[in-house]
């Protein structure tokens, strides 16, 4: 049979467990993915936590994951687009990709081009679009100066390099370690600590037009004290900040369409855009994935092979 990741309680890393499940059937209009790679994210750490029970419940015994890449094992009723044994990149709302095979929407699947991994393909959706959508959001124009906060993260690596695409001047706040990554992928490394609102003023010569946290703490309100707009500012995090002040917080929900994974896809493909992996973790490792992805150090994603 078949392995999937479940969870039967809200709690810490070891209430994930790999059990054996029923092999899926897929329905009219859905694809069988089997699944070659699965990104991991924190907003699935917070749902498993019930730090989101309110907004984003689970239901019990709840699968994991939305990013997946495989290949296609079994197509249901009226299905057109793809054929078995193709090549997919994709994602699912129903929160099961991590799992050796998953019934996956065909409106939810594109095919994988030749120069993306499969570990990076797997890890594409939700960091992908999240970042994606956060740079449109903050209306970049070239030449323009844009901080972001986490910026050697997930999202954060992906944001950093879609600003550059823009012809914005980009500073990168992140650890020391991963200062050369960003320099050199065009971005100005700043570090954390005390005197980081006067090192982005210095480095920005001044003033900063559009502020992205990925990171949460204060960073939405040192971007209003450098001075920029609350309309020009977006958080995937704060969401307090939200409240208060009326900053964006445009993400996943905002960018997550076909459409843009397929845009990111050729980007990649074309040697534009890099999705750093910091770690593959095969699927029965599930824990330790999670246990490094909650220490918010890596660089990039990381990623479960079943």
């Amino acid at each position: 049979m078949p392995k999937a990741v479940r969870f039967d309680r809200y709690g810490g890393i070891d209430v994930l467990q790999v059990v054996e499940v029923e092999r899926p059937t897929p329905g009219s209009g859905q694809v069988l993915v089997q699944v070659k790679a699965a990104g991991i994210n924190p907003g699935e750490a917070a749902i498993r936590q019930g730090i989101m029970a309110q907004r984003w419940p689970a239901t019990f015994p709840s699968g994991q994951g939305s990013d997946l890449a495989g290949i296609v094992a079994e197509i249901g009723e009226g299905v057109e687009t793809f054929t078995v044994g193709e090549e997919v990149i994709g994602f699912t709302n129903n929160r099961a990709s991590q799992a050796e095979f998953v019934v996956v929407d065909a409106t939810h699947l594109i095919y994988r081009p030749p120069g993306v991994s499969w570990e990076t393909a797997g890890a594409l959706f939700v960091a992908g679009t999240t970042a994606y959508a956060a740079v449109r959001a903050v209306s970049l124009r070239e030449g323009e100066t844009v901080a972001i906060s986490g910026a050697a993260g997930g999202v954060g690596s992906i944001a950093v390099q879609l600003a550059r695409h823009r012809g914005a001047k980009v500073i990168g706040l992140a650890s020391a370690d991963h200062h050369q990554w960003l320099s050199d992928h065009g971005v100005i490394p700043l570090a954390y600590g005390e005197g980081v609102s006067e090192r982005m003023r210095d480095v920005a010569g001044g003033s900063l037009d559009a502020f992205i946290d990925t990171f949460g703490a204060d960073y939405v309100d040192r971007a209003l004290a450098l001075a920029v707009r609350p309309e020009r500012i977006n958080t995937i995090i704060n969401f307090e900040a939200i409240e208060k002040y009326g900053v964006k917080s445009e993400g996943n929900a905002n960018g997550a369409s076909a459409a843009v994974l397929a845009e990111l896809a050729r980007l990649i493909d074309r040697g534009d855009l890099e999705i750093p992996i910091a770690h593959v973790y095969p699927l029965a490792s599930v824990q330790a994935a999670y246990r490094e992805l909650e220490q918010r150090h890596a660089l990039g994603k990381i990623v479960l092979a079943p």
